[in-house]
């Protein structure tokens, strides 16, 4: 690729992945309520989710979600009732996420209810098809072979995402080791379900 363009490209989208965002704060919570490790399982499912929106974005599936806004809506409502809930349970000390001060980062959920998560996150995402419509394509040489350049751009992608969602992560995670004293435990669920209830309302209003 031109390296010019690639000079461009890769500070961008950098700062389009570490301006706080719906994954982002996800990443936070998730990192304060079951650590740095556990939501790595969350974080894998995110940039999937991203890579699929990038490269519709490019190949024209993301005309399909504009012909029938409806699917998108419902999809994104799932989404948001979702996350929703996790946060009412987390800020009740109830559930799989909330945090306990015995746990050691205990997580009873499944690895596959953590991606599945980050995945439905990041394509429920309205601003994060908004930012790949709208910017990925410009950075597209037309005269060239499409399917290295997306593969090689998507990657990039990818790992800003992964970088951006981990410094989130670890700065839950410090903050859980900060107020991590028992008579704290409650108020930590508390800002962590506000969190993830945040986020809902985010994805159910944008």
């Amino acid at each position: 690729m031109n390296t010019a363009i690639l000079g461009m490209f890769i500070p961008t989208f950098f700062f389009v992945s570490i301006t706080p965002g719906m994954c982002m704060t996800l990443a936070l919570t998730l990192g304060m309520s079951i650590g740095y490790k556990r939501t790595l399982w969350m974080m894998i499912g995110e940039v999937i989710g991203v890579a699929v929106v990038a490269i519709s974005a490019v190949v024209g599936i993301a005309a399909v979600m504009l012909n029938y806004p409806w699917l998108f809506t419902v999809f994104k409502w799932v989404g948001a009732s979702y996350l929703a809930y996790l946060g009412i349970q987390m800020w009740l000390s109830k559930g799989k996420l909330a945090i306990s001060f015995d746990d050691h980062e205990q997580f009873e959920g499944s690895d596959w209810d953590l991606i599945v998560q980050g995945f439905v996150t990041a394509i429920a995402n309205p601003k994060g098809w908004a930012f790949m419509i709208s910017l990925l394509p410009p950075f597209i040489d037309r005269s060239m072979n499409l399917t290295p350049q997306l593969s090689f751009l998507v990657s990039i992608i990818m790992l800003s995402e992964f970088i951006c969602m981990s410094l989130y992560a670890t700065g839950g995670k410090g903050l859980r080791k900060a107020l991590g004293q028992e008579k704290n435990i409650r108020l930590l669920n508390r800002i962590a379900g506000t969190l993830m209830i945040g986020v809902g309302i985010w994805l159910f209003c944008s």
